[in-house]
């Protein structure tokens, strides 16, 4: 099973929502799970309902049941890692503070984006191997709230991106560790997609090139999905051949204007045209979702659903899709 779980996304999907889903799904059976930001949008935060995260650990939730375990959450900021890891290998202590003030820190992590995704993933993967005294893992899982699908492998490929900056030393070294730490089996990374073609498209895109670089894909997730109330068949069924009888059902069932007889099923019959329309559009989309999912399902991937809410996800929205995700089988 893996301890590290990536998840991406094209924008609007909810990929945030979902790897703080994944993140309480994660924690049951009293299990530690360790949620961490890399974008500095404080996304966790909102989903949580909670203050902006500092740049440390801090638990946030307790998972479901008589015996859930516990959410950390942590905002990895690359300015404040990059401190930690001057002073891991150089010893800069007051020196590295003083960088920052000059604005050096920040100089560096913009003009080197690539050395900026090694910190921030090998933040994670530190996580990830982290043991406490009696030689156990802090963490039974790290949920990593990544950036969208268009540029994960990018982020993901860390070799690639220090490159050109050092072929030697603690730079490359780290590369290579987290580069380890990700293309092992105790990695997975999600793609979270609509049943629309944009957010499919770029998934399988990724998926893709997640592939020919070497990473490990774990699933897809499917969020907010929507029943499926009638296909363009049932409508095209009931605009040919039963106006009369949903006629009659509206009149029966109160739709009559005030009218009695045959007067209430004619003024009941006015309604037709409007709600046949609304149907078949309902039918369109039907057919359009059901065409997405077949092209998720030739990718060969576990999939994985999670239903609209249409009061939108509040704390409580958050703990019902983590129920959802744990009922469908280990991710």
């Amino acid at each position: 099973m893996s301890r590290l779980h990536v998840v991406s996304g094209k924008g609007g999907t909810g990929k945030t929502t979902v790897a703080a889903a994944l993140a309480l799904a994660l924690a049951t059976e009293g299990r530690r799970t360790l949620l961490v930001e890399v974008e500095g949008r404080q996304g966790i935060a909102q989903v949580f309902e909670t203050e902006a995260l500092p740049y440390e650990e801090r638990k946030i939730a307790v998972a479901p049941g008589p015996d859930g375990g516990g959410v950390y959450a942590l905002a990895i900021d690359a300015e404040r890692a990059l401190l930690d890891y001057l002073q891991m290998f150089y010893k800069l202590g007051g020196a590295g503070r003083a960088l920052k003030k000059l604005g050096a820190i920040d100089f560096a992590t913009t003009i080197a984006p690539g050395l900026r995704d090694v910190l921030l993933t090998g933040k994670a993967c530190e996580a990830v191997r982290r043991k406490d005294k009696r030689g156990r893992f802090v963490y039974d899982a790290v949920v990593m709230d990544a950036p969208p699908t268009g540029r994960i492998t990018r982020f993901l490929n860390v070799n690639d991106e220090v490159a050109g900056l050092a072929k030697i030393g603690p730079i490359h070294n780290q590369a290579q560790a987290v580069m380890r730490v990700l293309k092992s089996p105790e990695t997975a990374v999600h793609l979270v997609t609509l049943l629309e073609e944009m957010p499919v498209q770029e998934t399988v895109d990724g998926i893709a090139e997640l592939r020919a670089a070497g990473l490990p894909v774990g699933g897809v997730v499917i969020n907010m999905t929507r029943p499926e109330v009638l296909d363009t068949g049932e409508v095209d069924i009931a605009a040919n051949g039963a106006r009369r009888g949903i006629a009659e059902a509206l009149a029966e069932a109160g739709l009559r204007g005030g009218r009695r007889g045959a007067a209430g099923v004619k003024w009941a019959d006015g309604l037709i045209d409007p709600l046949l329309e609304e149907a078949r559009e309902h039918a369109q989309r039907v057919d359009l979702e059901r065409a997405e999912h077949a092209e998720l399902a030739g990718l060969d991937l576990p999939t994985y659903e999670l239903e609209l809410l249409p009061e939108g996800v509040d704390l409580a929205g958050l703990y019902r899709l983590a129920r959802d995700l744990r009922k469908q089988g280990p991710i």
